[in-house]
């Protein structure tokens, strides 16, 4: 029993150890050179950066049953069971996946009907600290009615077509896209748009356990970085207040034809700083501490960091940043259109492009080796991760897995032919990182055969 009791506790020792040296693998690869230009499988629509990557599909618009296309942003319940997504069309809906449904034809669930209350272009994506789910419309101008923010308050529990769906008139209309909360549960909120801006909403009742107590009341500001009225800036970041403390009109707010606030000219008037076409967002800490959120701008292929801790904004990624392919700046020609952001449990950060499959649409994975907020270091850069293999179609909405580090999620999105697919890439160790599993094995084998010889 002893040697048995020792074999064990080796084995998990090193079991441990070759698991908790990294929390992922998916930062474990070789950069690719260049796009994927042939097209691929559907089933198989990616060309990954390493041999012990691979993807499966979980779920297709046809195959699925799924009236809804354009499939984008996806993020997960606070379990990590349920994975959701908007319909970015003229007839707006929601999607629920059940990762814990083995059956391909009744995992999916579209929980907003396409077209309810006119939803149209569903594109921002974010649950809530309270257990709601948020998306938003990225579609918004002069005398439009749209550019509203709805809140899922059932997304775990409705059943198709059954989501209750709530528009949060307190948000400013803008062109939505990323949502973001930071750890004092502000919510930060985008215009994509050439010259749109980066907003926070805080709520009056910012633990609140329910939208109806977050959105009931709350205040809405702008950015204005290095004192505002310009655009693309860096430096110190002010937030100038464009509603009340309620969330209503002040000096220098526009409404919109409805009289709620219009926040893309209130921004312009009271001067917020311009960035061109900001979309998705993204929240992490550095290791020294402070809260950050990274901001992709599609317009000039770069990708901003906002400190919150020190109130300063600066350039993450752009066209200059070292290609870890070739050691040289990636240049426009490679990265282009940034667009989504997503975060791994290792907190690197990937960049997904707004491309053309099967042409030149990437994922690309961002080494920030001492996690200091910028690329700049020794051995830091860019590196293709993932290249799009299906014409006609973008990546959108990756997503790392809750529950296991080597899990991740991405949509294909509008292919030709309209068949929008849920993709699952899954990572595993080098060979080499078994060696010490195995290892322990053979020892256990080894104290087994002695104990039995003692008998």
């Amino acid at each position: 029993m002893m040697y048995k009791q020792i074999s064990l506790a080796v084995l998990a020792a090193l079991s441990f150890q070759a698991q908790a040296a990294d929390n992922t693998y998916f930062d474990n690869f070789t950069p690719l050179a260049g796009s994927q230009t042939t097209a691929l499988p559907q089933t198989a629509p990616a060309l990954l950066s390493s041999p012990n990557f691979s993807q499966v599909r979980l779920a297709d618009r046809a195959g699925s049953g799924v009236a809804g296309s354009n499939w984008d942003m996806i993020d997960a319940d606070a379990t990590g069971r349920y994975l959701f997504m908007p319909f970015e069309t003229s007839q707006g809906g929601v999607m629920r996946v059940d990762l814990q449904d083995s059956n391909y034809a009744t995992r999916t669930t579209t929980i907003v009907a396409p077209g309810t209350q006119g939803f149209v272009s569903g594109d921002a994506s974010r649950t809530t600290p309270w257990g709601s789910y948020l998306t938003a419309e990225e579609s918004w101008g002069t005398g439009s009615t749209k550019g509203r923010l709805f809140e899922v308050t059932n997304p775990t529990t409705a059943g198709a077509n059954t989501g209750k769906f709530v528009q949060r008139s307190v948000i400013p209309r803008v062109s939505h896209e990323g949502l973001a909360f930071d750890a004092a549960n502000n919510l930060y909120f985008i215009d994509e748009f050439n010259g749109g801006s980066i907003y926070k909403y805080t709520s009056s009742n910012p633990t609140a356990t329910s939208g109806n107590d977050y959105f009931a009341s709350g205040q809405t500001f702008v950015a204005k970085v290095n004192g505002g009225s310009n655009a693309n800036a860096v430096g110190t970041i002010a937030w100038e207040a464009i509603t009340n403390a309620t969330g209503g009109a002040i000096a220098g707010s526009a409404l919109a034809t409805d009289g709620t606030i219009d926040g893309r000219v209130s921004a312009n008037n009271v001067g917020g700083t311009d960035y061109q076409r900001p979309e998705d967002l993204e929240t992490k800490v550095l290791a020294n501490g402070d809260e950050v959120m990274f901001i992709a701008t599609t317009t000039t292929n770069e990708v901003y960091m906002f400190n919150f801790t020190s109130n300063t904004a600066s350039l993450f990624a752009n066209t200059n940043t070292i290609d870890l392919a070739t050691g040289n700046a990636v240049g426009a020609s490679a990265f282009t259109s940034p667009d989504n952001l997503a975060i791994d449990a290792n907190g690197n950060i990937y960049i997904i492009e707004d491309r053309n499959g099967a042409v030149d649409n990437d994922i690309w994975f961002a080494k920030d080796l001492n996690n200091d907020g910028d690329l700049l270091d020794a051995g830091e850069g860019m590196g293709r991760w993932a290249s799009n293999g299906i014409p006609g179609s973008e990546f959108t909405g990756l997503y790392f897995d809750k529950n296991d580090p080597n899990v991740a999620y991405f949509n294909i999105q509008h292919p030709t032919g309209g068949n929008d697919s849920l993709i699952q890439v899954t990572a595993v160790p080098e060979p080499e990182s078994y060696a010490m599993f195995l290892a322990g094995l053979g020892l256990m084998g080894v104290s087994a055969r002695r104990h039995n010889q003692k008998k």
